[in-house]
């Protein structure tokens, strides 16, 4: 009789709540001494209470041997809590599992209750030696004359044939036969099988089409059914002929079954198939929409989650038809669930086409715009009729916009960014509606968004040149609206699109019909609020615009014009002077130069005295001639800021513009610019060398030692007489000499104030450096010859209207670039501005005559000076003679 029962066990634990750990503990030592009981009856009950408690965490692996005794008990209500403790304990690694092989075979040819709970722990506790000893008996199980055993069987040989790969050809065969059985539940185990079986290799199971297609036909298993449409969604990609088999019966259970579940496998079966294309597939593909879209609209979230996933698939081919639904998907953008709405913005974003864009971007944007409806506080009688009246399923809960939520909004803005601007503005018909979309973003995103915003302004506006007088018009309200200035520090202000707004009123400022009524705007004392950098593009737009208004005054010049132009030099000086002094040094710069260039303009405003009217040169003064030699009536620093800024048109840049530059004729880049200087070698006297040759026989010399035979090649100083060496011809040299030749020169060199030594450990050691060869390396671009870009395409027209707007796409490359795979229009010259381009410096030219490029070694010659005890000295290449030794 068992000492303390499970039940016994659970009690206890149910009141020692506050104490467990103590009381499991007392448990666990008792069940040590129980499980080593010969009776296995308290046996079989220590390893059920083990059970319980390895499912509340304990390690019960210390008692595999005694699972493996209870598993052989001849009794089946404890062989069958032998196999619960096996498939609950034992895992791949359990060391016992080796001795369970005969208890196995033996319980597989028991009674058919032995068997049944047999195959249901060995599918679980199976391993690749298991499977290789059981794997005859298991598929003689196959046949056996239970219906019950055969369909476990046939479970349990599909764990076996994926530890042990070697069954699978006999396994699968076997299985073949069984789709044949007369008992639908083992049908049913073999058509599930061999749907997990091909998931791996589909095209091995192409035979079995025949059989599973006669299943399909004539089964009314909803479940077999859905596992049989599967595997034939895996068949027909690697057999087209199943796609025109398989049309009528799918097409038939899509318009007649009521079950959901296997409505929805037809519909994805149809579209992972290829089911769906050409023009038989077309009423298929309309009914498979309309049913995921009746999905959609259903109360149920897993079926509008599973409709939505499924219809972005259907959209790349029939874009049209899931256009009809389009008010119904983009209702689920405002779902209370977050996965429906991440779901349904990547469907809104694969139905974008030209025609729809500008419709799914206005509902998405709205999505952004504050519900001011959910602020108001509801009455006191809606308020009691939401306590009083009870709640269920079906009741409608309070409408909470998931869109105020700081992340799903920053997903909004970024999908609207992204939709317009994929594919280069693909979609985009009419650019001047999409920058008025991105100014309206920046005001009601809300979230950090404002740099891509800017990237976008600054990019459309380059490309496109229709757009640039309302994108500069646009800009100008911007910079005028107080709002965002206001809120520049306010998390979520993108306040980055000022930077936007500046830089494209500044360099497109000719597109401003009052450009000086800007510059105040520019300066106004808010303006510090703003970021570093956004202060730096004021400042820089505030010079250029400036600029391009006094030129124009110029040209129309007035005497009655210089007090407007003063007034507003001052406001300009006064403005930039208070960010001279900001701590960030881009702006203090900037700041500083442009106070410089307005102060000088200022000091020549002020000199200027009115030119008479019957001046001589009046005739010239009405435009600024720099060759002319007369004075202008105008001031002439009314000029000096435009052609700083409008000497050349920006343009977008190619990304293979840098790559493409040509190299020019005659520069060798593997050429040295400065050539290195040759390592000067002291040269040894003919009798000095014979005195060393004829001493040093064996002995060391200068810490090297000589072997007859042998020439030194090393710098040295012969007894200190201060002969320069030089190198000596046919030298051979041992490796200790050479490794110490290299010492030594790097020893000098760390010496040399114009040498840097790399003091970093090398990775990899080389002996000898100069045994390194220079060689020329495979693969590296030769010089590109100079091409004819005369079949290049022509470049865009100038005469834009407010209505047309043509995308520069590929952006300008450098004159005479060699395009490697595509045609790049290049922007001529005559669509520049009509300034002429700075020539290139002219080069320095200097004499080659009685010039070479190394200076012979100075040889100077020092008497031998013979100091007993002192150590012979290596003289440097670059030591300078002494004044006291001549």
């Amino acid at each position: 009789m068992w000492e303390r029962t499970l039940q016994d066990l659970i009690r206890g634990l149910r009141a020692n709540k506050k104490d467990e750990s103590k009381f499991i503990a007392k448990a666990v030592d008792e069940i040590r001494k129980e499980i080593k009981s010969e009776d296995m009856e308290l046996k079989a009950g220590a390893v059920l209470k083990l059970t319980y408690l390895d499912m509340m965490g304990y390690d019960m692996t210390w008692a595999s041997f005694h699972v493996v005794e209870v598993m052989s008990s001849a009794k089946f209500h404890l062989k069958s809590v032998g196999y619960l403790a096996a498939v609950q304990s034992f895992d791949q690694e359990t060391d016992v599992l080796m001795l369970t092989t005969n208890l196995l075979k033996k319980d597989l040819t028991s009674t058919p209750a032995e068997i049944a709970i047999t195959l249901n722990g060995l599918s679980h506790i199976v391993t690749p030696d298991l499977a290789r000893d059981i794997s005859p008996e298991l598929i003689t199980m196959l046949t056996h004359s239970r219906a019950q055993i055969r369909k476990r069987a046939i479970l349990a040989l599909y764990k076996v044939m994926v530890q042990y790969p070697e069954a699978l050809q006999q396994g699968v065969t076997r299985l073949k036969e069984k789709l044949d059985d007369p008992d639908p539940g083992v049908v049913a185990s073999t058509v599930n099988v061999l749907c997990e079986l091909a998931r791996r290799k589909p095209e091995e199971y192409l035979t079995l089409a025949p059989q599973l297609f006669h299943l399909l036909t004539t089964s009314t298993n909803n479940w077999m059914l859905i596992k049989i449409i599967k595997l034939f969604g895996s068949l027909s990609p690697y057999e087209p002929r199943l796609v025109r088999k398989l049309q009528p019966p799918i097409t038939e259970l899509i318009s007649t079954t009521p079950a959901i579940s296997l409505l929805y496998e037809c519909v994805h079966t149809c579209i992972i198939g290829g089911m769906l294309q050409g023009p038989s597939g077309d009423s298929l593909a309309r009914m498979c929409v309309s049913k995921l879209a009746a999905f959609i609209q259903d109360a149920d979230q897993n079926l509008k989650y599973i409709a939505l996933l499924a219809l972005v698939k259907i959209v790349p081919s029939h874009p049209h038809l899931v256009a009809e639904y389009q008010d119904t998907i983009l209702a689920s953008v405002n779902d209370q669930d977050i996965s429906i709405r991440m779901r349904a913005l990547d469907l809104v974003s694969a139905m974008v086409t030209p025609n729809s864009l500008q419709s799914i971007v206005q509902q998405v944007l709205s999505h952004l715009v504050p519900d001011t409806s959910s602020s108001t506080l509801p009455t006191a009688t809606q308020s009691l009729a939401q306590h009083t009246v009870p709640t269920s399923p079906t009741t409608a809960k309070p409408h909470i916009s998931p869109a105020q939520s700081p992340a799903y909004r920053l997903v909004l803005s970024q999908r609207i960014l992204n939709i317009c601007s994929q594919s280069m503005y693909e979609n985009v018909t009419n650019f001047e509606w999409y920058l008025s979309v991105l100014v309206d973003l920046a005001h009601v995103a809300n979230v950090d968004i404002g740099l891509q915003i800017r990237d976008q302004l600054v990019d459309v506006v380059g490309r496109v040149k229709g757009v640039r007088r309302y994108a500069v018009k646009l800009m100008y309200t911007l910079l005028c609206d107080d709002t965002m200035l206001h809120n520049a520090r306010d998390e979520g202000s993108c306040s980055e699109v000022l930077w936007a707004a500046a830089w494209i009123c500044g360099e497109y400022c000719s597109e401003l019909s009052e450009p000086h009524k800007l510059l105040p705007y520019l300066l106004q004392p808010e303006v510090a609020n703003l970021l570093p950098e956004i202060i730096a593009v004021y400042i820089q737009a505030t010079s250029k615009i400036f600029g391009h208004w006094a030129a124009e005054v110029a040209q129309r010049w007035d005497d009655d014009d210089l007090p407007e132009v003063k007034s507003m030099v001052d406001v300009i000086v006064g403005g930039v002077h208070e960010f001279v002094s900001n701590t960030h040094i881009e702006v203090q710069e900037r700041a500083a130069n442009t106070l410089q260039l307005f102060t000088f303009i200022q000091a020549d405003l002020n000199a200027y005295r009115p030119k008479p009217i019957d001046n001589p040169f009046a005739e010239a003064s009405s435009s600024f001639d720099p060759i002319a030699s007369g004075e202008p009536r105008f001031p002439k620093s009314l000029y000096l800021l435009q052609p700083l800024h409008e000497a050349y048109e920006l343009n977008p840049v190619a990304l293979a513009a840098q790559a493409s530059v040509p190299i020019p004729d005659g520069l060798d880049l593997d050429a040295w610019i400065v050539a290195p200087p040759q390592e000067p070698v002291l040269e040894v006297d003919a009798e000095a060398k014979a005195r060393k040759v004829k001493k040093g026989k064996g002995k060391e010399v200068n810490g090297t030692k000589s072997k007859s035979g042998k020439k030194k090649h090393k710098e040295e100083v012969n007894g200190g007489n201060g002969v320069l060496l030089t190198p000596l011809e046919d030298d051979t040299e041992t490796p200790e000499e050479r490794m110490q030749r290299l010492a030594e020169r790097r020893e000098r060199l760390r010496e040399d104030p114009y040498y840097i030594i790399d003091d970093r450990p090398s990775t990899s050691r080389v002996d000898d450096l100069d045994s390194i060869p220079v060689v020329r390396l495979e693969g590296m671009p030769s010089p590109a010859p100079e091409v004819d870009d005369s079949h290049m395409l022509p470049s865009l027209r100038s005469d834009y209207t407010p209505s047309s707007f043509a995308i520069d796409r590929d952006g300008e490359m450098p004159e005479g670039a060699v395009v490697p795979s595509r045609t790049i229009t290049p922007v001529p010259r005559e669509s520049r501005a009509s300034t002429p381009m700075m020539t290139s410096f002219p080069q320095y030219e200097v004499a080659d005559e009685g010039r070479t490029s190394t200076p012979e070694p100075i040889k100077v010659t020092r008497p031998k000076k013979k100091t007993p005890g002192k150590k012979k000295r290596t003289q440097n290449s670059s030591t300078l003679p002494d004044a006291s030794n001549p």
